[in-house]
């Protein structure tokens, strides 16, 4: 693995430092284009999905895992918490497919984009201003 020598302080660049500083600077503006870019990105993918994808509750068709039997068979063998566990994990599985995709990724995107906002804007913002009018005398 490679590391720089200037994060070990041997070599001394005032070019790089100043480089190093003007990034810095703009960590927090940074931070807000790339939320509002994964925003973006995240609402078109999921506009995407919506309008190119069925809804799964249209063609649903008679599965076994919808017959009472077998709901009867699941509570008989594990007792309520089976029948549950077995709604909630084809709830879950149903997450990833149609219309509902589009749903579950606008939702992570927009929570990814709120965490990526939040931290911009608990960031500093310039660790180091810019120097104003140094001619003008001070009152």
């Amino acid at each position: 693995m490679l590391y720089s020598p200037i994060i070990f302080g041997i070599f001394r660049d005032t070019k790089t430092e100043a480089i190093m500083n003007n990034n810095t600077a703009n960590v927090q503006k940074r931070l807000y284009i790339i939320a509002v870019i994964v925003l973006l990105i995240g609402l078109g993918s999921a506009a995407s999905v919506y309008l190119t994808a069925g809804n799964a509750a249209d063609n649903q068709e008679i599965h076994f895992e919808n017959s009472k039997r077998y709901v009867h068979n699941l509570e008989v063998y594990g007792g309520k918490m089976n029948v549950l566990a077995d709604q909630l994990c084809r709830w879950f599985d149903g997450l990833w497919h149609g219309r509902s995709l589009a749903l579950t990724i606008s939702c992570i995107t927009l929570f990814v984009s709120l965490v990526i906002f939040l931290v911009a804007l608990n960031s500093p913002p310039d660790p180091n201003p810019a120097p104003q009018d140094e001619d003008r005398p001070r009152d």
